[in-house]
């Protein structure tokens, strides 16, 4: 009987499974360490695989780092433009409420899984990844989706400036992240009073907070 081949090196066996675990694990890492505190190494060694492979299937930590935040940021930004496409398809009688709670809603259903609560606690540390490099991704996925939401927010917010609808946009977005990544804190100071895993009761708050601050006086 012959002898079955051995891959040759590098070359995986059980493509898709291998490469998942890998992705799985980088994207753990990358949400405990960011990018820069986070070693191929220390990838290889929750992935259970070799350097080699990661090499294979992703050439560089930086690529690697790429294609998790490309897909799932895509993602996102994908659900947020369906969403606003529905409420204008729906005769274009929404709320700036439903403008704001359309563009939250995709990034908090993403924390319904072990997965996804790991993405949004890996994309809140890119505001501390070397700029170059943080800034380029953040502009390919997202920059299209908020431009789309600022116009959104000015048909039903007329009286603000376009100065101030930017402004109040980037704050929006800063109190949502730190709202995802930071999360147990709220437990800890309201000694269990507010429940960071009712995404319900999230989604409702910062909606309120972030409507409550663009209807504020345009100064």
């Amino acid at each position: 009987m012959k002898k079955k081949k051995r891959a040759g090196p590098g070359r995986p066996e059980g493509n898709s499974f291998a490469r998942d675990k890998i992705l799985k694990a980088a994207e753990m890492a990358f949400a405990e360490h960011g990018y820069a505190g986070t070693s191929l190494r220390e990838i290889v060694k929750r992935a259970h695989v070799t350097q080699a492979l990661v090499t294979y299937y992703f050439g560089t930590k930086e690529a690697l780092f790429k294609e998790i935040f490309m897909c799932r940021g895509r993602e996102i930004a994908t659900k947020r433009m369906q969403s606003l496409k529905a409420l204008a398809d729906g005769g274009g009688r929404y709320t700036l409420r439903d403008v704001i709670a359309s563009y939250l809603r995709p990034a908090l259903e993403m924390r319904r899984t072990r997965d996804g609560r790991a993405f949004i606690r890996l994309q809140a540390r890119m505001h501390t990844e070397p700029p170059r490099f943080a800034d380029r991704l953040r502009r390919e996925v997202y920059d299209d989706t908020v431009r789309e939401y600022l116009s959104a927010i000015r048909k039903v917010a007329p009286q603000l400036s376009d100065r101030t609808a930017y402004w109040r946009m980037v704050l929006m977005i800063g109190a949502y992240l730190y709202a995802h990544s930071d999360a147990h804190r709220l437990a800890e100071v309201s000694r269990g009073v507010c429940d960071p895993n009712d995404l319900d009761e999230m989604l409702e708050q910062i909606t309120a907070f972030v409507v409550g601050g663009l209807m504020a006086p345009d100064g």
